[in-house]
């Protein structure tokens, strides 16, 4: 009985803070009266008088939803988690009061025009609407989670939203860790073998490297690793997990309908709720649909009646390692290109929960913020006497990225969007625009100068005392790539190589997909018009370029080769995996045991060919890398040496690896899911883990917080559901497209989307999970803007009325 009336009463104090969507509310800072209609899969369609106005009421609809989030989002930018949740979370404290996320967004909101700070305050005032009512209704704190964790909220300000957009771009910039990787890993292997694993450019070959130790002197190999970045609360990563998405647009040549098509699934790391939230605002120049993220009252992927427009990660290196020597007979300086100079230097005050405050020295130099050796891992690779410094556009002082996306989604026509995308900074993005008659795509954001002599190109670490190393401030404003009216009537990007422009115009060496650009392609040209459904077919694609590539070269010695063997045997079971992969066409279906057999072997074959030459680093490659097993399997410049066991006597072949490998894949498959070949199913290993990134790991509580599924798709797929790599579950899907939008502007009201979970953040919200199962089997709801539809089925409609009415 108390049991049960524990149980009661928790759920009466979590539920006071569900919302009532249909409801009068009086509010002040409100030109008229406004409405927010509440589709069926609780969508809210804002109309209201004007621009402000409507996007006070998103402000209002957001804290409503995702207020939880929105606190968290807002605590990590500024570097304030530990206030909550102790030393668990120090070091991410740390980490960003060094980059100052929120002190350059600060000084950023004087760099918008006029109108991005009107709407950016207009959706403060709806936020913090929405706080005042929770303070004077009784709300439940207004989330439940408030009453685990309860603490001040202060009101929402511009400077919120503007660093919740950075810290998206720390999220999707991974090149300070390819940097670090890359300088770690030449201290161990040969040019050569470096070459293999960590290619400069996998499409078009490999460009000399320097040797790191070379352009460091003192620095040793060093093999530890910081742990704290596999926190869920930590904006770092894995490099594997960073930015992702795809994108691709029909021009009326390539459509059957005769007008423009446009597909965009852009690809994060999945949670409970997820990053994105759906939203229609009826503003002064039409309605717009699309896609946002909670606290940024932009939308990142959405239409309008005329223009579509998506997004995905540019992989532009803007991004770079510095190494600062520190004067030795003063601490207090490092050298410049003029002698010694001082660091700037303040002090942070850190406030634990249960703990000592901690006192945080600052430093930055001329060339960016200085770096504590765990960050990044820049410690194993910073000779002594010297401190790493990181530089990187979004730390800019006069960010305009709000600005630009602003008036992205205010753009009417192809030429206004791609003017739009002149001033944006971070994070450097692809925008793929479509209007009924036309397509185009650009790359939009800051690209570094760097000088043609630069030691490393940027690959590596470098000097920042040397002129040739520093960034001579950024490229012209609009002169980065873009592409308009093609010829083929179509335009891609699954975060590809995008230009073979050469070094300092080459935008990156590091690009985020080699396999999924191939797969896109043949389904493009499959077809020579496309629909809505193609589009959508090929959105939900779950064939493995990879494993179609990569299956005849890794078995071509083992196919059809076994001898007879008793039932049950290891030898037995090794056939039957052989026979089925022989017969199977890659498709990564939840269903079938083929994908779970291709995965782990490729998993355990790359174990095995790099753990004797990286030792401790090889658990840096938590991925399968096809171009690297591809390389190694045809013996790309004598890689196949990858093969060779150097610590053993006998001399492997890769057909020994193959095998010995399959092997390993098969008796870590039985012992994990059982001995029966046949009876394995990749959907099984493949859960989609939409876990609560603060109550996830909470006995009991991850019932009802965590959403997991069975999904389909990989690594390699365009239906890309990228696997953890790490832990005992490691075919685990954490990063995927949290949303999915297909635009038809032949009818332009026919568009479907989807977001992975629900547009409620509140775990007993019936719409905390409603779209989940939706996604999961590839289904999409309505993005239509008209606004019957929406009042047809609505479940509320929220009336906003100023205080003077």
């Amino acid at each position: 009985m108390l049991t049960l009336g524990a149980f009661l009463l928790a759920y009466y104090f979590a539920s006071r803070s569900l919302p009532d969507y249909d409801a009068d509310y009086v509010v002040g800072n409100l030109s008229a009266p406004l409405e927010i209609v509440r589709d069926n899969a609780n969508v809210p369609h804002i109309f209201a008088s004007t621009d402000e106005d409507a996007f006070f009421a998103l402000g209002f609809a957001h804290a409503q939803d995702r207020f939880w989030q929105l606190t968290m989002l807002r605590r990590t930018a500024q570097g304030r988690l530990s206030e909550l949740f102790g030393e668990r979370t120090v070091p991410i404290d740390r980490l960003m009061r060094r980059l100052d996320l929120y002190g350059s967004a600060i000084r950023s909101v004087s760099a918008q025009d006029a109108e991005t700070s009107a709407i950016l305050e207009a959706y403060a005032r709806g936020v913090n609407a929405w706080i005042d009512e929770v303070n004077k209704g009784a709300r439940g704190r207004g989330a439940p989670e408030m009453w685990l964790f309860n603490h001040p909220v202060s009101p929402w300000a511009a400077t919120d939203s503007i660093a919740i957009l950075k810290l998206m771009s720390l999220q999707m910039s991974p090149h300070a860790q390819n940097e670090v990787l890359r300088a770690r890993v030449s201290l161990t292997l040969s040019p050569e073998r470096l070459a293999d694993i960590l290619p400069d450019d996998p499409l078009e070959g490999i460009i000399e490297l320097p040797d790191y130790a070379q352009l460091m002197n003192g620095v040793v190999p060093a093999f530890e690793t910081a742990q704290w970045q596999d926190d869920p609360l930590s904006p770092i990563k894995p490099i594997e997990l960073a930015g992702a998405s795809n994108a691709w647009s029909a021009g009326t040549n390539r459509s059957a309908m005769g007008s423009t098509l446009l597909a965009n699934d852009p690809h994060f790391n999945l949670s409970a709720p997820t990053i994105w939230y759906l939203a229609r605002l009826e503003l002064e120049r039409g309605g717009v649909i699309g896609a946002m993220v909670p606290g940024v009252p932009v939308i990142f992927a959405g239409r309008s009646a005329d223009l579509g427009w998506g997004i995905t990660a540019s992989y532009v290196d803007d991004q770079d390692i510095f190494i600062e020597e520190v004067n030795p007979d003063n601490p207090n300086e490092y050298r410049t290109v003029d002698g010694w100079a001082a660091f700037n230097v303040r002090d942070s005050i850190i406030n634990i929960k249960d703990g000592v405050a901690e006192t945080l020295e600052l430093r930055s130099t001329e060339n960016g913020v200085v770096l504590s050796p765990d960050q990044f891992d820049v410690g194993a690779i910073t000779p002594p006497g010297h401190v790493a410094v990181l530089a990187w556009t979004a730390l800019s002082d006069r960010d305009t990225s709000m600005s630009s996306l602003y008036q992205l989604l205010q753009a009417e026509t192809l030429e206004d969007g791609l003017n739009a995308t002149k001033t944006h900074i971070a994070p450097s993005v692809n925008v793929t625009l479509v209007d009924r008659n036309d397509i185009a795509m650009i790359v939009a954001g800051a690209v570094p100068n760097r000088a043609e002599d630069h030691l490393s190109k940027g690959r590596l670490p470098s000097y920042g005392y040397l002129p040739e190393n520093q960034w001579d401030s950024f490229q012209e404003a609009g002169s980065a790539l873009s592409f308009i009216s093609p010829d083929g009537g179509i335009l891609g990007n699954t975060n590809n190589k995008t230009t073979d422009a050469p070094f300092p115009n080459h935008l990156s060496f590091d690009w985020g997909d080699t396999q999924r650009i191939k797969r896109w392609e043949r389904l493009m040209q499959n077809r020579e018009v496309h629909t809505r459904e193609s589009f959508i077919e090929a959105q939900l694609d779950t064939v493995s370029y990879s494993a179609q590539s990569l299956l005849p070269l890794v078995g071509a010695d083992l196919w059809f080769t076994g001898e007879a063997a008793q039932d049950g045997t290891l030898e037995r079971r090794r056939r039957e995996a052989l026979d089925l992969l022989s017969a199977w066409n890659g498709e990564m279906n939840e269903h079938l045991p083929e994908p779970l057999i291709y995965a782990a072997w490729m998993r355990h074959l790359q174990q095995r060919l790099i753990n004797d030459d990286l030792g401790p680093l090889a658990a840096e490659f938590t991925h399968v890398d096809p171009v690297f097993i591809e390389r190694v399997y045809r013996d790309v410049d004598g890689a196949s040496a990858w093969c060779d066991v150097a610590q053993s006597a006998p001399t492997e072949t890769c057909t020994d690896i193959a095998r010995l490998a399959l092997d390993d894949a098969l008796i870590w498959l039985a012992e994990t899911y059982g001995a029966t070949v046949e009876s394995l199913r990749w959907g099984d290993a493949h859960q989609a883990t939409h876990d609560h990134p603060v109550l996830g790991n909470a006995p009991i509580l991850n019932w009802f917080v965590n959403i997991r599924q069975s999904t389909s798709g990989g690594d390699q797929t365009l239906q890309r559901s990228l696997t953890s790599g790490l832990g005992p579950n490691p075919f685990e899907n954490v990063h995927a497209a949290g949303y999915r939008g297909v635009y038809d502007f032949a009818d332009p009201d026919s568009s479907v989307f989807i977001t992975a979970t629900g547009q409620s953040g509140h775990p007993l919200s019936r719409y905390y999970d409603n779209l989940g199962e939706l996604w999961r089997r590839g289904e999409y709801i309505p993005m239509s803007l008209d606004p019957s539809l929406a009042r047809g089925a609505a479940l509320g409609i929220t009336t906003l009325r100023p205080t003077d009415n």
